[in-house]
């Protein structure tokens, strides 16, 4: 069914970021979104959430161009369960977070210091520049003992990644912990986040102290216990789209691979839409669903093939270098969420061959609500991630008193080819595979990618809490 949209807008603010507008949609149950969120030329941020609202209704977030906007005017001109409203720019009252000029960090030789370790109060000014995340990495390792290791291959525009570890020694398969940011290149502060929490766990090891962030607090015995978990971490998944972003602050979120487009919104592929989970989708999925896109115009362009990209490709590499890895995290804005698999459709423990291998449902996963398609997950596993998605929550919404909620990936529409779809599937369809829970941290605002620098200081909080309550709840379910 089909709904339908107020044709008036209400006009709250003539900003435009790029020639993108923030609107969100209005309507009185989640459910009226689905035939929207299955337009994949629209642009909802990382995954389409509807958000409750106090007085019962949901909210939709979205960026939409003005052609977007007229398209869905005139599709739903005579109805009325839906309202689409203009939002103000909050980014435009208070100038968005600087990004970093020159290198703070002095070519690997001064230490990133996180908001852990210091006064309460302080704070950091500006992101930190592709340069500067690199030298940033290199202090670590050059002041800190952290291991890194360099991945295979190199990105579209011949960028060399590396991904490190540290906690757990020398021996790679003593690794249990895996964190990623930058996947998407517009998520301003996901590098950031991670590295500063690094930073301040070796800095807290050494000085055999605990870490601050706002109301919560973590003993040395507790920073001790989630070093030696061990933690890999790979803070720029998405270097050449990170550096394009920065530069033309077009709020780019793909990568910059042209092999199927030179210009404008043709270029580049959508990496968390690129893994190899179910990634043929017009195969796997219900007609008229959109996890992905096959069209490299869309932000959610899947690629000409699973894994086709370099960046893809180099995440996954990471898994066989640690072959013991059980839980994973990877880290987007913005919708203040965490989200837990499955993402290809809703979960369900009770019946093992309706499971994303079995040939025999292909063409009916997705649907939300039905009945013809759910994820097989064992009932312990999916007592667990909750468990743990909860916690993390919970320190999240801490921190700063903002809300965040935990809830199934799949939300309101299913995804294919995501990282922590396939960090979970890999126990299934790859022989001699480890389990790995997979996680997307989702923090701050519905897409407000580009926060104030009050607003990025808070994001390193509420996720460097998250953080710390993740990995002690991971321990506490079981590393092994």
């Amino acid at each position: 069914m089909k709904y339908s949209l107020v044709a008036a807008l209400l006009f709250q603010s003539t900003v435009v970021l790029g020639d993108l507008f923030p609107i969100h949609f209005r309507a009185p149950t989640a459910a009226h979104f689905l035939d929207i969120v299955r337009n994949d030329t629209f642009d909802f941020g990382c995954r389409p959430i509807a958000h409750p609202t106090d007085d019962g209704h949901f909210t939709l977030h979205a960026l939409l161009t003005e052609e977007q906007i007229a398209h869905v005017q005139h599709e739903y001109q005579y109805a009325s369960e839906i309202s689409i409203h203009r939002e103000v720019d909050k980014r435009q009252e208070r100038a968005t977070a600087p990004i970093g000029t020159g290198d703070r960090f002095k070519a690997g030789t001064v230490s990133p210091v996180g908001l852990g370790t210091q006064a309460t109060g302080a704070t950091i000014a500006s992101i930190m520049n592709v340069a500067e995340i690199n030298s940033a990495t290199t202090a670590l390792v050059n002041n800190f003992g952290v291991g890194s290791v360099t991945l295979p291959y190199k990105t579209f525009n011949g960028a060399t990644q590396k991904a490190f570890f540290v906690g757990a020694g020398t021996d790679k398969s003593a690794y249990r912990l895996y964190l990623s940011a930058g996947v998407h290149a517009r998520e301003r502060g996901g590098p950031d986040n991670l590295i500063y929490w690094i930073s301040d766990l070796v800095a807290a090891n050494k000085a055999n102290t605990g870490l601050k962030y706002g109301s919560k607090s973590y003993t040395a015995a507790q920073v001790k216990s989630v070093l030696a978990a061990g933690i890999v971490f790979f803070p720029l998944v998405n270097p050449d789209g990170v550096t394009y972003d920065q530069s033309s602050g077009s709020l780019w979120r793909k990568n910059r691979n042209t092999k199927s487009g030179t210009s404008g919104s043709s270029i580049g592929v959508d990496i968390n839409r690129n893994f190899d989970f179910l990634w043929n989708f017009k195969k796997f999925f219900a007609p008229g669903e959109a996890p992905a896109s096959t069209s490299p115009s869309s932000e959610v362009f899947a690629g000409t093939a699973a894994a086709s990209e370099s960046e893809t490709k180099n995440h996954v590499s990471v898994y066989d270098s640690f072959p013991k890895l059980r839980w994973f995290m990877d880290i987007h804005s913005a919708a203040g969420d965490i989200l837990y698999s499955w993402g290809d459709d809703e979960n369900q423990s009770t019946s093992t061959t309706m499971n994303f291998q079995n040939s025999a449902y292909d063409g009916k996963r997705g649907p939300v609500g039905d009945t013809a398609y759910k994820e097989y997950a064992p009932a312990a596993d999916v007592t667990a991630i909750k468990g743990v998605a909860a916690k993390t929550v919970a320190a999240m919404s801490a921190v700063g008193g903002r809300r965040y909620q935990a809830m199934q990936a799949v939300g309101l529409y299913a995804t294919s080819g995501a990282t922590d779809d396939y960090a979970y599937s890999r126990q299934w369809a790859k022989a001699g595979a480890n389990k790995v829970y997979g996680f997307t941290m989702e923090f701050g605002y519905s897409t407000n990618f580009y926060p104030t620098a009050s607003e990025f200081n808070q994001n390193i909080l509420d996720t460097n809490a998250g953080f710390m309550d993740w990995a002690l709840a991971a321990i506490g379910v079981g590393l092994n």
